[in-house]
Parts: C-alpha cells; sequence; structure tokens
C-alpha cells in the first residue's frame, strides 16, 4: 500500500470512529460513505484484521484496533496541531470539504474564472486539486447540513426537462400536464428524505392524477441532472445547480410559476484561523459575490 493511500486509509478510520457513522465521516471528509468503506476496507485487506464492528452508539473498534487506538487518535491530534501551527506556509493554499453536488455542479463552473484571475492561489475540493488532500482541519466547509456558518444562498426545487420534453407536455390533459409523465427525483438516504419528491409537489400543484409517488430515482443531482439532459424524463431539482444548464439551453424550466422550497439554505463556515490570510478574504469575497449573482439569476428565471 502507498504512504500516500495509507495514511488516507488511517484518516478515513479516525473519523469514522469519532463520528460513529460512515455517513458523517464521509461528510467530514468531503468524499461519499461507498469511498470511506472502500478506505477502511482496504487498510483491513492490508492488514489481514477487521478494524470497526458495529455498536447500539454506532462504530466501535475491534479488540485488534483497541491496542492501537491511542497511538492512531494521539496520532490524529499531533497533525491536527502541526496544521493549525504550519498555516503560514500554507497561505496560498484553500482546501474546501463541500457536498459533492454543490462543488461539483456549482463551483466548479465558476472557480476557473477565479483561478484565472488568481492562478497563485491553490486549490484541494473535496480531496482534489492543485496540492494534496490536508490531513488535519479543511478552511472551509459548504453543504446545506453545515452547522451553524453563514449563508451563502437560498435554493428552491423546479422541474426541469429537455425542449422535447417541454413540447410533450402539451400532448396532456392540460389539468394534469404530468399525467403518465417519466419523473426523476432524488432518492431517500437512510429513509429519510433530503430533498423534496415528486408527491409534495403534486400536493401543491395538482399537475397528475395518478401514480403520484412513482419516480425513477437517483443518488446524486449530478446523476439525475445528466438523466434529465438524456431526455429520460422530467427532473425535480435544486434551481442553482440546474442554472449553467438552463444557460446552455440544455434544459429548460417546465414551469416558471412553480417550485418548492429547499429544505435548507447553502451555508458556509470558515475556520477562524484561516479567515485573516489574504487570500481567503479574497476568495470569500468572490464567492459571495457569485451567490448573490445565483440569487438574482434565480428571481430573474422565475420573474412573472
Amino acid at each position: 500500500m502507498e504512504a500516500a493511500t495509507h495514511l488516507k486509509s488511517l484518516q478515513a478510520l479516525d473519523m469514522a470512529l469519532r463520528t460513529g457513522s460512515l455517513k458523517d465521516a464521509a461528510d467530514a471528509l468531503g468524499i461519499t460513505p461507498a469511498a470511506v468503506g472502500q478506505r477502511i476496507r482496504s487498510l483491513e485487506s492490508y492488514l489481514g484484521v477487521d478494524l470497526l464492528m458495529r455498536g447500539r452508539s454506532g462504530l466501535r473498534p475491534t479488540p485488534e484496533l483497541e491496542r492501537a487506538l491511542p497511538d492512531l487518535q494521539a496520532a490524529f491530534a499531533a497533525l491536527d496541531r502541526v496544521t493549525r501551527d504550519l498555516d503560514f506556509q500554507r497561505v496560498a493554499e484553500i482546501h474546501i470539504v463541500a457536498e459533492p453536488d454543490w462543488a461539483e455542479l456549482w463551483l466548479a463552473p465558476r472557480l476557473a474564472r477565479f483561478r484565472a484571475e488568481h492562478p497563485n492561489i491553490l486549490f484541494n475540493v473535496n480531496g482534489e486539486g492543485d496540492v494534496r488532500l490536508r490531513i488535519g482541519a479543511s478552511d472551509l466547509k459548504v453543504g446545506r447540513d453545515v452547522a451553524g456558518g453563514e449563508a451563502l444562498h437560498a435554493d428552491r426545487f423546479v422541474a426541469v426537462c429537455t425542449q422535447e420534453n417541454i413540447d410533450r407536455l402539451a400532448r396532456h390533459p392540460a389539468h394534469a400536464p404530468l399525467e403518465g409523465y417519466p419523473l426523476l427525483e432524488l432518492e431517500r438516504r437512510g429513509g429519510v428524505a433530503v430533498a423534496p419528491a415528486w408527491g409534495d409537489w403534486f400536493e401543491r400543484f395538482g399537475m397528475r392524477d395518478s401514480g403520484l409517488d412513482r419516480a425513477y430515482r437517483y443518488r446524486s443531482f449530478r446523476t439525475l441532472l445528466e438523466a434529465a439532459r438524456s431526455g429520460v424524463g422530467m427532473a425535480l431539482a435544486p434551481l442553482s445547480l440546474c442554472l449553467g444548464a438552463l444557460a446552455e439551453g440544455e434544459l429548460h424550466l417546465a414551469f416558471r410559476d412553480a417550485w418548492l422550497p429547499a429544505p435548507g439554505s447553502w451555508r458556509l463556515e470558515v475556520r477562524e484561523r484561516a479567515r485573516d490570510r489574504p487570500q481567503m478574504r479574497r476568495f470569500l469575497s468572490w464567492l459571495a459575490a457569485e451567490a448573490a449573482e445565483t440569487d438574482r439569476a434565480m428571481a430573474a428565471l422565475q420573474a412573472p
């Protein structure tokens, strides 16, 4: 096992024990639960022992890991301290942990413009980028479940599809334009709805008489919107994450004046020691301006 992979696997193991679950560890590291599980399994395979087991309160160390646990915890506590103490050596680096859909669909298309204006500022977003993943605290976290922090931009869920599918609506009954229509939505996670579903839409707006809970479900908004762009059907998705596809004409709003509120706004949390760095202040100012432009663009799309 290569040293970098070895360290990432140990980091995943440490975070899983700190949080008690693969999902919470994934949120903290900015990767998927499957990736966390894979990193831990690769370490178990390399060592030839099981390292985690499930308890009533979450993940627990096996007896084999228990013996090494104090050293593991001390090592990552020391890395956290080193990260804080050596911040002055990373003044040109910004490390971001963000909800993957937001990072891929909102940040990535815009970040190229910032990087063109500030080529000396280096980024690592969810473990990928110009510089290696920093083992320790990230500079910035972004997500809808970030506790506290600052509101970045609001959101709303809209119905989007290709122009061909827009044209199909005219062939459906006027009172139920979505009757028999293929629908796409985000799947539940752990049995919990993390986004509005088509059932919520029909409860508020009608538009369908039967099959109110029938939909194709996707694990991420990225794959959901890819399916919509391919003409699979009508997607219920956050408007802020659709703006690029709407601007390019790949997708269209099916109903300009119909939308559902998002369960929470996008929020950001900045590590206090990172906030005072000139590069971070510049990036945060740019981020706020882009977020304000997103709010304006959403309002303009749905203006009467």
